[in-house]
């Protein structure tokens, strides 16, 4: 998977996004700093990854507004996948969302950041 190598020597788990809504690979995305949503290109469903949801106001955004991930071959559509990085207990400490374009296989990360609560467990399905 292409996130293995973002990790730096924590223990992680990675998962690819999937789209309840029809089971589809393939999403539009908007990132910044703080957070990630996915848009189904298949269906059109959104959600949110991780915690995204909590931070995904203009409050919180300042000088960091969303924008739409886009592959330097200008696609705009990619399969993702996210890595929670875990502490020594086990809680994710580190959420990172890489995408894959699939129109030339670009990969890169996109957006990560840190988790400072606990519990952390319901993140680990909200990919």
């Amino acid at each position: 998977m292409f996130l293995r190598e973002a990790v730096d020597g924590r223990p992680v788990k990675i998962a690819p996004s999937v789209c309840e809504g029809c089971g589809g690979r393939v999403f539009f995305v908007l990132v910044n700093a703080s957070g990630a949503e996915r848009e189904c290109s298949g269906c059109d469903s959104r959600a949110f990854i991780a915690d995204s949801e909590e931070y995904w106001n203009e409050e919180s955004w300042e000088d960091d507004e969303p924008g739409a991930a886009g592959c330097p071959c200008g696609s705009e559509e990619f399969e993702a996948a996210v890595a929670f990085s875990l502490g020594a207990d086990g809680s994710v400490r580190w959420v990172t969302v890489g995408l894959r374009c699939i129109k030339d296989g670009f990969c890169g990360v996109y957006a990560d950041w840190k988790i400072d609560y606990g519990p952390t467990d319901h993140l680990l399905t909200m990919v």
